[in-house]
């Protein structure tokens, strides 16, 4: 049963698509208000739910890196039937998923948001249990003030062991897709993230394939930076960017 508010959502607009793909143990919520936005600005949208989130955690454990990998894919083609163009703009793991499918579909843009390559306290990854003895094992989450409404931030309270295997998985993906990623590239990311090291943001501008770069850098905000307090920068920014007018940034 998919919890009440992670529900996946279409926004029908205009010929030119966004698809939006949240991060790893949320779900659709984090990305309405983004959605909304560019809804309004002619935008259609869609952002699909991946695969084992906003249902249970033990439901979580049953999915892997492919599976995520195919609910973007399954995402891309169901815009392509309404639009004649498609972006792809990904939070967190949605946006190493983003980078992942600019190199296996032609995109018209990118948008990657606080994508991580490399993560803060990587050492407690020296923790982490092998995959055989992670099964069953979950770790709570710290509870974080945000500055939505909690409609808006339908996630897991905790996150399952064996699902940060899967993870580590999507990074690699993602790092090993870069070179082949040719569509214009936006890159957002907070200098005060408390999950994913700010360098990250620089390797994907260096390493992506794209000879259209951008990166714009957050002051204030933490992760999850659609639902912050610097999430109309991030809209606005954005939606520049998609329009065809962001300046380069550093």
């Amino acid at each position: 049963m998919i919890m009440a508010g992670a529900e996946p959502f279409l926004l029908p607009g205009g010929t030119r698509g966004v698809l939006l793909l949240h991060g790893f143990t949320g779900s659709p919520s984090e990305m309405r208000l983004y959605g909304e936005f560019l809804q309004k600005r002619g935008y259609t949208v869609l952002a699909p739910r991946l695969a084992g989130h906003g249902t249970s955690l033990k439901d979580m454990e049953r999915f892997t890196a492919d599976d995520w990998l195919r609910s973007a894919l399954d995402g891309y083609e169901l815009l392509r039937g309404t639009v004649s163009e498609i972006s792809v703009a990904g939070l967190s793991m949605g946006g190493l998923l983003a980078l992942w499918l600019a190199s296996v579909k032609p995109l018209a843009k990118v948008v990657s948001l606080s994508a991580p390559i490399f993560i803060r306290e990587a050492r407690n990854l020296d923790l982490l249990p092998p995959r055989e003895e992670a099964r069953g094992k979950f770790l709570p989450k710290v509870p974080k003030t945000m500055p939505v409404p909690p409609a808006y931030r339908v996630s897991y309270r905790a996150t399952p062991l064996l699902a940060i295997h899967e993870l580590l998985d999507v990074i690699e993906r993602g790092k090993a897709a870069l070179p082949a990623v040719r569509a214009a590239l936006c890159v957002v990311q907070s200098q005060r993230d408390h999950t994913v090291e700010p360098e990250s943001a620089r390797y994907i501008i260096e390493h992506a394939g794209s000879a259209d770069k951008r990166l714009v850098w957050l002051r204030h905000s933490g992760h999850r930076v659609t639902i912050d307090s610097e999430r109309e920068i991030v809209f606005r920014k954005t939606a520049e960017f998609l329009d065809g007018g962001l300046a380069t940034e550093e």
